[in-house]
This record gives structure tokens, sequence and C-alpha cells, in this order.
């Protein structure tokens, strides 16, 4: 799952920056953040997943 939100995360930073580059393709820095945002959400979603399972452990 880990490898997986790098790999979206880094899909994301390569389209900001594209997008960036190639001005005229403006909705490339739009799915670029969109993709982005969903990293973030997933992380926190998966980061508040395990901190609840180890506190169940304990």
């Amino acid at each position: 799952m880990r490898a997986m939100l790098w790999v979206v995360g880094v899909v994301a930073g390569v389209l900001i920056l594209l997008g960036l580059l190639l001005e005229a393709v403006r909705w490339l820095i739009i799915i670029g953040l969109i993709a982005l945002v969903v990293v973030i959400v997933l992380g926190v979603i998966k980061g508040r997943q395990v901190m609840q399972h180890q506190s169940r452990r304990r």
C-alpha cells in the first residue's frame, strides 16, 4: 500500500511539473493536484488505521 502511495505521489508531482512547464496544458496541473490530494488523504487514513491498530495491541 505504501508503494502505491509513493507511485501516485510521484506521478502527481511529475504531472504538476509537466503542467507548469507546458503552460498550454493546464489540465495536467489540475489532475496532478487532485492526485496529490488523494495521496494525502489516503496517507492520513492509513496512518490513523495503523495507529489505532497499534494501540489495540497494547
